[in-house]
């Protein structure tokens, strides 16, 4: 027991049980420039800056009188821009020791996966939250250590103080603990706090995590699912997506809306796309409006040109021998009057495809702290132009037959035109990003493009015009010198941090030999 004498000097104060400690610890941390109450354990002078030596030192450690000697670990920032992370896994169990170096449990996070290691020995007393329990915020207690492994029993029912001390904090107002609940119900306006979510056409902010997720469970673009981002400045995160509720949509557009401007869009169906605005006419120019589809795919190429890399390989195709085949094919099959029957482009598609089983390495994506290769070849065909320009997937094209394919890609095309009726973007695959692109612009007589890269592909393709071209004769038995061949030129953009110069050499090689030998395609 201290005296509250004024002659003590602080920095001699030993504390001979962890009372004492505890009681030390919570004085000091309340704040260095105010004095200690007199019903403290240290004097209500000035505090000694020797004093902050003995705080820092404590500050990672919560002692209790109750409990044995122990440390209230929070959850570790693991990068410069770590804001909360999920425990994937608990490495070490309860009542198991640790080692310095040791890892700990795995620790995910938007970008990646890290092992969380231990700085010193020691035992795991208890686990604060569950794997897999979705994220918490840096700081926020998740285990509780000890020295020895005799005290791992005392803290079977321990329950960690509040995970936001700093916003309960404020200290001007020293009102008894019976005060406490009072504030409590009036700071509930959660509606008023809550972001809003991204109206169409505006760019969303999202983790690439968050983007990932929501592929996989075939949400589409996560820019369509009026998801109400959690993070900082509202920037959607993957607990996001792991919590959307598609059957929740209409009512978190109506709660995200003015409540003055709510009795019109509330009769609107949310599932209807906005009118386009009138162009606006000024002098000397026109202002037109686009949809929501083609500012979003506007956002997403400037981000892609930005983030990745992008290096260019470029390519002569002789298609003598895949012309051959394309009109075999057709004549052999009962087409219709509009039925144009299998395509050159059709025919490039599964030559691209058939190079990905050669070269699976450029059928990958960069995901920050490793590269994902895929199985499938699901290739985005580009179609349309201008506002109408779409860009829907073609899902396992290596594995499935050339008519099938080509049907697909005709209703595509028909959905683009106007045909089929309805808005595209609310077709099945429109809105979704497969493993690889390709883009033709020969009809419009361009030779060559260097195509943008979606993120997260790791290649795309461009074709140019088809064209007859003199070229040397490689027939020994000719008397001629040059012959005339139907050719085109392909162009592969790669990023290189998945797809280095040679395995883009590599695969643009399979696809040469693919197309110039189409009877591989059916190996």
């Amino acid at each position: 027991i201290f005296y509250n004498k004024p002659s003590i000097q602080l920095v001699t104060i030993t504390m001979a049980t962890s009372l004492a400690r505890n009681m030390l610890t919570r004085a000091v941390n309340r704040t260095c420039t105010q004095q200690l109450s007199r019903s403290a354990i240290i004097s209500s002078k000035p505090v000694d800056t020797s004093l902050f030596a003995i705080s820092s030192s404590l500050n990672n450690t919560r002692w209790f009188a109750s409990y044995p000697s122990h440390e209230v670990v929070g959850m570790p920032s693991l990068s410069p821009t770590m804001e909360s992370g999920t425990v994937s896994e608990w490495i070490v169990a309860e009542g198991s020791s640790f080692a310095a170096g040791e890892v700990i449990c795995s620790v995910e996070t938007d970008k990646a996966t890290v092992d969380f290691e231990a700085q010193d020995d020691g035992v795991v007393a208890k686990h604060l939250v569950e794997a897999g329990s979705g994220e918490i915020p840096c700081g926020t207690p998740i285990m509780v250590t000890v020295e020895e492994e005799g005290d791992v029993a005392a803290f079977k029912d321990f329950v960690a103080e509040s995970s936001e001390p700093e916003a309960a904090a404020p200290p001007a107002v020293e009102a008894p603990p019976a005060a406490a609940p009072t504030p409590a119900p009036v700071a509930a306006p959660t509606p008023a706090a809550a972001p809003a979510a991204a109206s169409p056409g505006e760019r969303v902010i999202a983790s690439p995590r968050a983007h990932t997720l929501a592929k996989e469970k075939g949400y589409g673009e996560i820019s369509a699912l009026r998801i109400v981002g959690t993070g900082p400045g509202g920037r959607i995160v993957a607990q996001d997506v792991l919590e959307y509720d598609p059957s929740t949509v209409p009512a978190v557009a109506a709660a995200a809306e003015p409540v003055a401007a709510a009795p019109a869009p509330a009769v609107a169906s949310p599932a209807a796309p906005a009118p386009l605005a009138e162009p606006v006419v000024g002098p000397g120019y026109t202002d037109y409006s686009l949809p929501a589809s083609a500012l979003e795919l506007a956002a997403r190429l400037h981000t892609s040109k930005q983030n990745v890399p992008h290096y260019y390989l470029t390519i002569d195709l002789t298609l003598d021998s895949i012309m051959e085949l394309r009109s075999s094919l057709n004549s052999t099959m009962k087409l219709d009057e509009n039925d144009g029957g299998i395509t050159v482009n059709d025919l490039m598609m599964k030559a691209a495809a058939a190079a990905m089983k050669t070269v699976p390495a450029a059928n990958a994506s960069w995901l920050d702290s490793f590269v994902r290769v895929y199985d499938s070849v699901d290739i985005n065909v580009v179609v349309g132009n201008g506002s109408s320009l779409y860009a829907p997937v073609i899902r396992d094209v290596g594995r499935r037959g050339l008519k099938a394919v080509s049907d697909d890609v005709a209703t595509a095309t028909s959905v683009v035109d106007g045909e089929e009726g309805g808005d595209p973007t609310t077709v099945p695959g429109f809105g979704d990003v497969g493993t690889f692109t390709m883009v033709n612009l020969g009809m419009f007589g361009v030779k060559s493009c260097a195509p943008i890269i979606r993120e997260p592909q790791a290649c795309a393709l461009a074709l140019g015009a088809i064209e007859n071209r003199i070229v040397p004769n490689d027939d020994a038995d000719s008397e001629e010198i040059y012959k005339e061949s139907v050719m085109v030129t392909a162009t592969l953009s790669c990023d290189h941090r998945v797809v280095d110069g040679a395995v883009g050499a590599q695969w643009l090689s399979a696809f040469k030999n693919h197309v110039e030998n189409p009877v591989t395609l059916l190996l």
